[in-house]
């Protein structure tokens, strides 16, 4: 995983991606190589680390743990919540700094107290616990969403067929992160030279149409524009045995409808 992690690192970067901050749980944070690359690529990170962290240090300095702050923790639904953070000094400050993060600086509890290790300079003492947060969001929700989307739903056993499987979850994610309403709000403030017509048809009246702004709820939409063209899909075996015009026109008209549905996608 560490050797891959940065190679995909690399590979981002000579596509001209621009990384703002690398967040990894404590596998990679205890990793010195995968450290060693992100600073050769002079990449900004923020890694867990164990509570015990090996660092080498002088015999006559100590390590001293500065006072607790308080910091609004906000989630993404916008409720806040009250945390504390701390930094860890081990002798001399260095490039490095090592921070403790918790919900109760009296008790520590072990499954909301993390201690993590950055790179980023200057006044971070409000904004470390809202970034590191960040990881929490890749870990539980991006897992979910890819699982939604049957991640892990192949049944190839060459790994280059596994990746291709892997490659369609990818570009089916983006597709449904770029209709939602972060995205979409983004479109609106960039107008193209070209306005789409408006469509006639009101998708928002079918009864399975749900209207909150989730991720999945987009999902949910998309699957029901597409249901018509994989209905005919599934279908069109019985109707060449069994002809059938009319049905056959019903579903051209309502596929005709539903093109008129208009997703975002980026023009570049």
């Amino acid at each position: 995983k560490i050797e891959l992690a940065s190679e995909i690192l690399k590979e981002l970067i000579e596509f001209g991606f621009n990384i703002e901050l690398v967040l990894a749980d404590s596998l990679y944070g205890e990793a010195s190589s995968f450290i060693r690359t992100l600073d050769d690529l002079k990449l900004p990170w923020l890694v867990a680390i164990r509570s015990n962290p090996g660092v080498w240090m002088p015999s006559n300095e100590s390590v001293r743990a500065n006072k607790w702050h308080q910091f609004q923790r906000v989630f993404s639904n916008q409720t806040t919540q009250t945390r504390y953070i701390r930094e860890i000094i081990f002798g001399k400050r260095s490039y490095r700094s090592y921070w403790e993060i918790t919900l109760d600086p009296e008790t520590l509890p072990e499954n909301s107290t993390v201690f993590v290790m950055t790179n980023i300079k200057g006044n971070i003492l409000q904004s470390l616990g809202n970034r590191y947060g960040l990881r929490t969001w890749v870990e539980y929700a991006f897992r979910q969403d890819k699982q939604e989307l049957g991640w892990t739903d192949y049944r190839f056993t060459n790994f280059p067929d596994i990746e291709k499987w892997w490659e369609i979850i990818f570009c089916v994610y983006l597709m449904i992160s770029l209709n939602s309403p972060a995205f979409l709000s983004l479109n609106q403030s960039c107008p193209t030279e070209t306005e789409m017509p408006p469509p006639t048809v009101d998708f928002s009246s079918h009864q399975q149409w749900n209207l909150q702004r989730g991720w999945k709820n987009v999902l949910n939409n998309l699957r029901l524009i597409i249901q018509p063209t994989l209905a005919l899909w599934l279908l069109s075996p019985w109707l060449d045995v069994f002809p059938n015009h009319n049905l056959l026109l019903g579903f051209h008209n309502l596929i005709h409808a539903m093109n008129q549905f208009k997703p975002f996608f980026p023009d570049g």
